[in-house]
């Protein structure tokens, strides 16, 4: 399943080059706020923001990556061999969602995959949550849940706020969450290695696991969704968000939005969720 955007990071030092290339391909440039250029020509646009981020998307990007992109800036072949990449060392990946939003649960997600089932990912289409629809991560979320090993928790609001109180800091919060997910998934698979997608120091987390006694050999990774199982990780813990939204949306007869708070309130409006704890497992 190929993705509808490729996301990349590029030293801007390529700037200069990437632009005259692309011009000499016949790509029109414009200069939209926060970006280096966008080019677009028939069946692919390009763009290059002020953070270094690429992104290509079109009918036509995957020979434009392949042909072109690949070989003479990034320098490197993931988007059209990802196999030769893939970390198909057994793990397990963790990874969280929610933790932004107002309204729905914050779920922390830990799952395993052996070699096998770290390539039967890539032929998923599993990816980084946050590049997915919410319709293509509740589908892709149900494919996992039937053939892996995994953990979610989610907080609700009630919950959340009881152990915010307790922890009095979010990032502690998540510490224990993880450590919680990750010990049952260690339980049903015996697997000590896990990556982990780094979402503070890495004391936290070291802390985490040393007040549970919890021997695992764990990496934490900037951008940890760029493995598979962390990936597949991020796609339980978003999709067991999406559907605690859409359960308080139901319980309380009223469409709850995502994203912050700022985004929502008008003055006068109360909110008072009464839910708590879920846990699931496989």
């Amino acid at each position: 399943m190929t993705p509808a955007t490729f996301t990349a990071k590029i030293d801007l030092k390529l700037a200069d080059k990437l632009k005259h290339d692309l011009a000499e391909q016949g790509f029109e440039m414009t200069r939209p706020p926060y970006t280096v250029f966008s080019a677009k020509k028939a069946g692919v646009s390009c763009t290059l923001y002020e953070s270094g981020s690429l992104t290509v998307q079109g009918k036509e990007m995957q020979p434009f990556i392949e042909f072109y992109l690949e070989p003479e800036i990034l320098q490197e072949f993931r988007f059209s061999h990802p196999e030769a990449h893939l970390d198909t060392r057994p793990h397990i990946g963790m990874d969280e969602a929610g933790k932004g939003d107002f309204f729905g649960p914050l779920c922390v997600a830990a799952v395993f995959a052996d070699s096998d089932g770290i390539k039967k990912l890539l032929e998923m289409g599993v990816r980084d949550s946050k590049r997915m629809s919410d319709d293509a991560v509740k589908k892709i979320a149900v494919k996992i849940r039937a053939s892996y090993s995994y953990t979610v928790i989610r907080l609700f609001p009630q919950k959340y706020n009881e152990l915010h109180g307790k922890f009095k800091n979010l990032n502690r919060l998540l510490g224990w969450a993880h450590a919680a997910a990750l010990e049952d998934v260690i339980r049903k698979t015996d697997c000590r290695d896990a990556l982990l997608d780094q979402f503070a120091d890495k004391s936290v987390m070291e802390n985490a696991l040393k007040q549970k006694k919890i021997a695992v050999n764990l990496e934490q990774k900037v951008r940890g969704e760029e493995d598979l199982v962390v990936a597949a990780a991020s796609i339980l813990a978003r999709a067991g968000f999406l559907e605690g939204l859409e359960a308080l949306s139901n319980e309380y007869g009223m469409p709850l939005p995502k994203g912050r708070l700022r985004k929502w309130w008008k003055p006068g409006r109360n909110w008072s969720p009464s839910t708590d704890l879920k846990f699931s497992a496989k």
